[in-house]
This record gives C-alpha cells, sequence and structure tokens, in this order.
C-alpha cells in the first residue's frame, strides 16, 4: 500500500488554543462531532483529547473520553480511533519549591495516563517516548514510567503510536522494541515544531526516518504554519500525515480553519500527488490493528 497513506485528524489536543478559535472543539459532543465530520472528508484516524465543557481546558475524566469515543462509535461513520495516553505530565518548575513544581503542575503514574486506552480499547493510542522542554512547560515522562506505561498497552492490545518530539526519543523507543516491549510492526510518529524539540524540516524527517528499524512504519506532523508543508513532504517520503486543531487553527495566513477544512485540504494535495488515503478498514488490516468490536483483524 506504498501508494496510500493513514491521515489522521488530531482534532483538539490540549493546547490552550479556544480562546483563539472558536472552531476548537470542546464539549464531548462537539469533540466527537468533529472526528465524525474529519472522517467524512477523508481522516483515516481521529485522535482524541478531552477538554472540561466549563473551562475549555484539558480534562482527564474518564466520563468525558467515553462521552467521545461511544458518540463516534454509535455514528454511521467508520474511523480508527486514537486516544491519547500523553495526559498528566506538566511540570512547572518553581523557584519557591523547585522539587515541587510550581503552580499548574499536573503529574500522572502511568496508570492514570493509560485509563482511558485501557477502558475504552481504541484501536491505537500514542506513547510520548521521553522528556521534553515543551515551551515553558516540562512534559515528564521518565524511562522506568515509560517502560510501566508500556507494558500497560500491550497488555491491553492497543496499538501504540511512538510519539518523538526528539531524537534520543527515537532511541529509547527503539530500545522499548528491543526489550520486547512493543508487539508486532512498530508506528512511530516525529513530532515536528514544538518548542523546543525537534525541528520542523525536511533534514530532520530524514534523521529520523533513516534511524527507523527497517520493520517500522512512520508518520510525521508540523505545527503552525508548518503544518501542511510537513505533511507533503511526508507524504512524499513515504511516511503518513496528521493534521488538525490540535497543531494548526488556519487553513491560510489569518484564516482560521475547522478540522474538516484541513483534512480536506490534505486530502486535495495527495491526490494531486497521485497518492490515496487509506480506508479505516485497510489500515485495521494493514497495521494489524484491534478490532474495534474486539480482537485483531
Amino acid at each position: 500500500m506504498k501508494n496510500k497513506v493513514l491521515l489522521t485528524a488530531a482534532v483538539t489536543g490540549a493546547g490552550d488554543t479556544t480562546g483563539i478559535s472558536d472552531l476548537v472543539p470542546v464539549t464531548p459532543k462537539e469533540i466527537a462531532d468533529s472526528a465524525i465530520e474529519s472522517a467524512k472528508a477523508g481522516a483515516t484516524v481521529a485522535h482524541i483529547h478531552a477538554r472540561d465543557p466549563k473551562t475549555g481546558g484539558v480534562s482527564h475524566d474518564m466520563d468525558h473520553y467515553r462521552e467521545i469515543v461511544d458518540r463516534i462509535r454509535e455514528s454511521e461513520v467508520d474511523v480508527v480511533i486514537n486516544i491519547t495516553a500523553g495526559g498528566g505530565g506538566d511540570f512547572i518548575p518553581s523557584l519557591d519549591t523547585p522539587a515541587a513544581g510550581g503552580n499548574g503542575t499536573f503529574i500522572q503514574t502511568p496508570e492514570e495516563r493509560h485509563k482511558p486506552v485501557g477502558e475504552l480499547l481504541p484501536e491505537m493510542c500514542t506513547l510520548d517516548c521521553g522528556s521534553v522542554n515543551f515551551g515553558d512547560t516540562i512534559y515528564m515522562s521518565p524511562t522506568e514510567w515509560l517502560r510501566d506505561h508500556a507494558r500497560l498497552i500491550q497488555k491491553s492490545g492497543v496499538k501504540p503510536e511512538l510519539e518523538c518530539f526528539d531524537t534520543g526519543h527515537l532511541r529509547f523507543a527503539k530500545q522499548l522494541i528491543d526489550e520486547g516491549l512493543i508487539d508486532g510492526d512498530p508506528m512511530f510518529q516525529f513530532c515536528l515544531g514544538i518548542p523546543w524539540g525537534a525541528e520542523a524540516d525536511a533534514e530532520t524527517i530524514m534523521y529520523f526516518k533513516n534511524r527507523l528499524p527497517e520493520n517500522g512504519h512512520w508518520s510525521a506532523f508540523g505545527i503552525g504554519r508548518m503544518q501542511l508543508p510537513i505533511a507533503m513532504q511526508t507524504a512524499m517520503l513515504g511516511g503518513n500525515i496528521r493534521v488538525g486543531l490540535e497543531d494548526n487553527l488556519y487553513i491560510s495566513r489569518g484564516v482560521p480553519a475547522s478540522n474538516e477544512q484541513l483534512v480536506d485540504k490534505a486530502v486535495e494535495m495527495l491526490h494531486s500527488n497521485g497518492i490515496e488515503v487509506m480506508t479505516p478498514q485497510e489500515a485495521r488490516v494493514y497495521y494489524e490493528l484491534r478490532n474495534p468490536h474486539g480482537g485483531v483483524l
């Protein structure tokens, strides 16, 4: 299926974006509806975060995740569900209490981060493969926690998408594979352009790509204005792509986008270069994802 790519719509994320664009979905219904509309526009996968309907901020509430997933599954539109497993990793240093962290610090254990995945059993989930300076926040994923988390995902039968925000993350992802903690052909995602991780450019894509294991599948995304350029470069190099309001709020300079508009644009861009988008069912078979109704296809 080298002429086909898996297209992910990352529909909302956890960033403070709702005050910038009112098109960012917030409530469980809005998030589910946006995932469904993105699938209708051609997305193979919907990447899901939950938000607090009252504040618009990140939510770790199982009821919010359950409502989003139930609404998607009960719709007549097929889409692969990919739930974030990267919640609860924010450490904000404080000069007054540096060991304890400052206001806004929120750390979850591997078991807590895994709970939405373990209970709802989507086909896929993300696994952030290391700590990183994320703007002024430190995103924390210590190595032993990642091993524990990988074991939980492995036991669930959900396919992890190994997210690499910097080059050392790829090294540790391969270590997880060597230790037998990742089943089947691994799926990697290169997360590019986030301050202060790996650069969003072709050289960085090639650096990552050239260091993948032989049986590794890969995807990449860029943020902001680099979203569509990185998507096109990635597809031309044989990788899968991701677009959506988690990573970019605009369809063109100063023009706010909806998720389905970004998916439409990506599909049009792929088609103009002779590249097709995988259907959800094709992706389940090709990547050996779990059947949404139980078991592995």
